[in-house]
């Protein structure tokens, strides 16, 4: 009778080790040494605070309620712009997938305004709407809309013919047929339009503040 194999059982570390979050969690660890340990030679806390003064401020700033309030706040903008955004762009979409008109005219904004950045919209904002949130919530919908439009209304092009013709075989039409065929059809796009706006939504209001806070 053979020998049969060992079987090494892998180590706590090893184990540990096959953790993706465990693997992201020791590069902040890096990161962090590097920043603390760049901090420490440049000796220049204007240009480049240590990490632990920073992480003290923070800890500092929640314990106030003055980070929480004004995070809070900034969410909201954020929230309801990209609301409004997703509402929008919905609405363009399904006219885009019932017309051919409507898809041509969506193409062709999309192709003059997705490359356009949104915070390049500010200065323009800012003279409609005045230094107030309406000119954020403005800037955002113009970073969120085009990106998910697109998505979505390539998403929905890409739905095959055959569960186009099941729809209209059940008699479904305009945003009964958007609704039931083509939004699950194009689920994975949708999804991936909702992300990239996020990005977009949380870069443009960064960038919008800044704007705010030195205004």
């Amino acid at each position: 009778m053979s020998d049969l194999p060992l079987v090494h059982r892998p180590t706590r570390i090893a184990q540990l080790w096959e953790s993706q979050l465990v693997r992201r969690l020791v590069v902040l660890v890096i990161l962090g040494l590097i920043w603390e340990l760049a901090a420490w030679w440049q000796n220049n806390p204007i240009m480049l605070p240590r990490l632990s003064t920073t992480l003290t401020a923070l800890a500092d700033a929640v314990r106030d309620d003055r980070l929480l309030g004004a995070a809070w706040v900034s969410l909201s903008v954020l929230l309801r712009g990209y609301a409004l955004a997703l509402s929008i762009a919905l609405v363009l979409v399904a006219l885009a997938a019932a017309n051919r008109f409507a898809r041509d005219a969506l193409q062709t904004l999309t192709a003059m305004f997705n490359p356009l950045p949104a915070i390049a919209l500010l200065p323009l904002a800012l003279l409609w709407f005045g230094l107030n949130e309406s000119s954020l919530i403005f800037v955002l919908c113009h970073a969120v809309i085009w990106p998910f439009a697109l998505a979505a209304l390539q998403g929905f092009e890409s739905v095959p013919e055959t569960q186009r013709l099941v729809g209209r075989n059940y008699g479904l039409r305009g945003p009964t047929f958007v609704a039931l065929i083509l939004a699950p059809a194009a689920l994975p796009s949708l999804l991936s339009g909702l992300k990239i706006g996020w990005a977009f939504a949380w870069r443009t209001l960064i960038a919008a503040e800044l704007v705010f806070g030195v205004s």
